[in-house]
């Protein structure tokens, strides 16, 4: 992660003239910026919802690491985007507490349906929604990053992506675990023609070596 962002020269707009670091924003990049904040609150609006319903200590404990550490994303992005300059705390890497190890294979479980009623939640059901909630901001600040101009916020939501995508690791590990994610595999010789399927690339793009 950058600890330190540039936050660059002082931008010109061609009509008003220099524009103040609050307002080096363009305005595609403001519509995406308020679309990835939304979604937070939404994420830490959701996981409150869930937490009285958890019942395994492991997703607590998961689900409480994770709402400090989007909160504290939320706050960092909201602060870049409102002064246009670097935040005050620096992005943080998200650090899951538990090994890596996929169970391959598939065990029969009942057919999943939608919930009757609030009292049918389930730890599955939980993990289920979390998981959803990062792999969307995942995405979203990946698109939102391509579009933005201020080159700290851009930073920022850059370096927040993959911190989505340890977090969505670290749910879907916790549901695999309790067989909510099985993860099917192709048969080996399959599996083997499709590693195979790919040569490296060699030589080099040199025009000065083609002849004319």
């Amino acid at each position: 992660m950058q600890n330190q962002y540039q936050q660059g020269q002082v931008h010109q707009n061609m009509q008003t003239g220099a524009i103040p670091p609050q307002l080096n924003h363009g305005g595609h990049e403001v519509f995406d910026v308020h679309e990835v904040l939304s979604g937070a609150i939404g994420t830490l609006n959701t996981y409150t919802l869930l937490r009285q319903h958890v019942q395994d200590q492991e997703l607590l404990d998961i689900l409480d690491r994770q709402y400090q550490f989007i909160q504290d994303e939320y706050n960092i992005s909201l602060e870049c985007f409102q002064s246009g300059q670097d935040p005050s705390k620096r992005t943080e890497s998200y650090k899951m507490n538990q090994g890596n190890d996929f169970i391959y294979g598939l065990t029969p479980t009942q057919p999943k349906k939608p919930l009757q009623s609030v009292s049918e939640i389930t730890d599955e059901c939980i993990s289920g929604l979390m998981l959803g909630a990062v792999k969307s901001a995942a995405s979203m600040k990946a698109m939102a990053a391509l579009e933005i101009t201020n080159p700290v916020v851009r930073r920022v939501f850059a370096d927040s992506v993959p911190n989505c995508i340890e977090m969505a690791y670290e749910i879907s590990i916790y549901q695999n675990k309790h067989h909510y994610y099985q993860v099917p595999q192709l048969a080996q010789q399959d599996m083997q023609q499709m590693l195979n399927s790919y040569a490296p690339a060699q030589g080099n793009n040199n025009n000065n070596n083609m002849s004319h």
